[in-house]
């Protein structure tokens, strides 16, 4: 493989550009360079994400325009190239986990170019990551989700979630920090539900959780050779699940070198006391903490299968705001669910009014493939209200945020 490059192109989230980084690592360990652009490039590896179809069409479209340095005598200048495609990420894992095996012939269909369909786990942790920062660094701590939010596709592209050993993080933060590294983000689909499947079994999760989960806890576990106690997460009067992320979080501030830890994302019904006592205890975690709320109305909510009110998460915020005086909150919100009224998007406007944010990914709904959402409803709201009701959160969020200077 000696004298062989290759270029990534990144779509999406952070567990994406974290993913890269493995990817990177992978190709390394084969010999490859990075080259600067995909015209240097023997092989171009797309990183895709599903979560809007605008993701999608784009690499469709980045595909497409690839195609054309595989021409002999292109316009870009590429005669009989060897270029390589491959596709990995979201668009790769949703593919491979249809059964039938129809949308990933369909993939191949929409896109002949491509030399090879990766999925991401192939790639593993086998490698240390190439970092892209000198001093910042993504650190994943879980992969997938077992929600089932009715909109999403992550439990379909990434599966249900796995969490990493303890140790295993523990390990790869301190030698950041030996390397130099100053400040780490853990990043998982739903980083504050980390390791309940460590603690009941991966296939076991769902079952307790919908269950009285009170019976199935332990009051201890063994961990890194004691006896300790997971924090149990209440919701809705049940013992809903065990997790390890506040004892993970308690053991990463201790690591000399780290001057501050960040993570993303919380769901709102896993963040429990526990955690945000943590935080307020410990002035290494970021103050700036991602809560999605994704809807101001209960009703809404009810559908999108979100397990609050907007009144729960309303209280939530106060609480976090009365242990972490300096805490911000930044979230993320779909506008143009199937159904929502004009007076449930100004429940959204109120709750906005209400808690303050700082930043805010602001979505117009997008109809996905094997969602709850695209099986159930219609999705009827027009694109130019859609773009309206986002122009108005936008302005009343971001861009005010800008011209105050307190944008995160």
């Amino acid at each position: 493989m000696s004298g062989m490059k290759y270029f990534i192109k990144t779509f999406g989230c952070a567990a994406n550009e974290a993913d890269s980084e493995r990817i990177a690592a992978y190709y390394q360990a084969r010999g490859y360079t990075p080259a600067a652009s995909v015209n240097e490039a023997d092989d171009v590896v797309i990183n895709t994400c599903m979560i809007r179809e605008s993701a999608e069409n784009r690499v469709y479209g980045l595909v497409h325009n690839l195609s054309q340095l595989k021409i002999p005598a292109s316009p870009a200048g590429r005669e009989n190239s060897n270029l390589k495609i491959i596709i990995t990420g979201c668009m790769v894992g949703m593919a491979v986990r249809e059964k039938s095996g129809k949308m990933l012939k369909a993939l191949k269909r929409k896109m002949p170019a491509v030399d090879e369909f990766l999925p991401i786990e192939e790639v593993g942790f086998d490698y240390a990551p190439i970092r892209t920062r000198t001093h910042h660094a993504w650190i994943p701590i879980s992969n997938g989700c077992n929600n089932f939010c009715t909109f999403c596709v992550v439990p379909f592209t990434r599966g249900r979630e796995i969490s990493r050993p303890f140790e295993d993080i523990i390990a790869e933060c301190k030698d950041l920090a030996r390397k130099g590294h100053t400040h780490i983000t853990l990043v998982g689909q739903n980083v504050n539900s980390y390791g309940a499947d460590l603690i009941l079994g991966e296939k076991n999760v769902h079952v307790m959780r919908d269950a009285d989960g009170k019976k199935y806890f332990s009051e201890s576990i063994l961990l890194r050779g004691k006896k300790v106690r997971p924090t149990y997460v209440t919701h809705l009067g049940r013992m809903r699940i065990p997790t390890l992320f506040p004892l993970l979080l308690s053991e990463l501030v201790k690591i000399k070198g780290l001057a501050s830890i960040d993570f993303i994302s919380s769901n709102p019904w896993d963040f429990s006391d526990e955690l945000i006592e943590t935080i307020a205890g410990n002035p290494k975690i970021s103050r700036h903490i991602h809560l999605p709320v994704q809807s101001g109305d209960s009703e809404v909510l009810r559908r999108m299968n979100r397990w609050y009110s907007s009144e729960q998460y309303l209280a939530l915020v106060k609480k976090i705001k009365k242990s972490i005086p300096d805490a911000t909150i930044s979230t993320d919100i779909i506008v143009g669910f199937p159904g929502e009224t004009e007076k449930q998007f100004l429940n959204t406007v109120s709750l906005v009014k209400d808690v303050g944010f700082t930043k805010a990914y602001i979505a117009m709904y997008s109809d996905r493939p094997m969602t709850a959402a695209h099986k159930a409803y219609i999705d009827h709201v027009p694109h130019e209200e859609k773009k309206r009701r986002w122009m108005v959160l936008e302005e009343m969020i971001n861009k005010k945020n800008l011209r105050a200077g307190t944008y995160k």
